[in-house]
């Protein structure tokens, strides 16, 4: 099994480098303002992960990467 570090890792480097642009600030948009706008403790890391995964997804359907 890997270890979770490491996978985490290996997601921030192709979440940064390889994403879109457009797919960053989509995802900037949506999370920026709970972030700023609720205490850390108080956010709902389960939520706010599923919504980047809704704008990976929708941005992204039918694309392939190399």
């Amino acid at each position: 099994m890997i270890p979770e570090e490491v996978e985490n890792r290996i997601a921030k480097y192709f979440f940064h480098n390889y994403l879109p642009d457009e797919v960053m600030m989509d995802i900037v948009d949506k999370l920026l303002p709970p972030c700023i706008d609720t205490e850390k403790e108080n956010l709902d890391i389960d939520e706010l992960v599923r919504w980047a995964l809704e704008i990976i997804k929708e941005q992204l359907e039918d694309k392939r990467f190399k």
